[in-house]
């Protein structure tokens, strides 16, 4: 156990990828983001990165990759929060997976006209 309090846990992974790869979960069952109530997002993500800051600090890293899956890819069907700590050269590289590219800026501009109106046309929930 790294963290416990009201409203997280934090533990180191059993698999991680470096040293110090910290979870840090919702201590009430959520499955994924949009799961998690308007009221708790603050203070969920207001500890992971108080995590991220201590695993910088105290592991004397470059910095942290701070990473979430949820629902594809998410081995673990409960809301979790991956902190590793990162060095330059420790060999990891972006992102796990294969990047695309759009076809054209216009593709591109259009997927964002398309997300940018669904964006303003759906309220954020107040936390």
């Amino acid at each position: 156990m790294v963290y416990d309090d009201e409203f997280v846990l934090a533990f180191l992974d059993i698999t991680p990828l470096f040293l110090g790869h910290t979870l840090v979960v919702p201590r009430d069952h959520h499955v994924t983001i949009t799961d998690l109530p308007a009221d708790l997002v603050g203070p969920y993500f207001a500890r992971v990165r108080h995590l991220a800051r201590v695993v910088e600090t105290e592991l004397g890293a470059g910095g942290t990759f701070v990473a979430m899956n949820n629902k594809v890819s998410q081995s673990v069907p409960h809301l979790h929060t991956h902190v590793v700590p990162r060095t330059k050269g420790d060999g990891l590289r972006g992102f796990f997976w294969p990047r695309t590219k759009y076809a054209d800026d216009a593709q591109a501009a259009e997927l964002a006209e398309r997300l940018r109106d669904a964006a303003v046309a759906e309220p954020i929930e107040a936390g």
